[in-house]
């Protein structure tokens, strides 16, 4: 199995969740998202009042088709904050609904 050592797209991705406290992998740009889900996650994010770093997965297909895997989670978007994995549209959803979005976000980017 591949690791980040010897593996440079493992290694990009790991840098990038390392150095964004938070991150969403998603098809598109949050200004042009490129499928309802990545829509919908970037107006959950926006309303968090935060910014937040992305990046396009149609544009990196080396990243798309290792991020799976790394992250043991099949579809996209993929929201990390402080370098976990929240999760996919419905989960980041339901958190935003439930109050419990906001606070992770402004505590992530404090």
């Amino acid at each position: 199995m591949a690791d980040a050592t010897t593996d440079p797209v493992l290694a990009t991705i790991q840098q990038q969740i390392e150095e964004n406290p938070i991150i969403l992998y998603m098809k598109g740009s949050p200004g042009a998202p490129q499928c309802g889900f990545s829509a919908q996650t970037v107006q959950c994010l926006i309303a968090c009042g935060e910014r937040f770093a992305y990046v396009d997965i149609l544009s990196n297909p080396k990243i798309r088709a290792t991020l799976p895997g790394y992250a043991d989670w099949p579809t996209f978007p993929q929201l990390y904050v402080k370098g976990e994995l929240i999760g996919g549209c419905d989960i980041v959803t339901e958190m935003f609904e439930s109050g419990e979005l906001e606070p992770l976000i402004k505590a992530a980017a404090a």
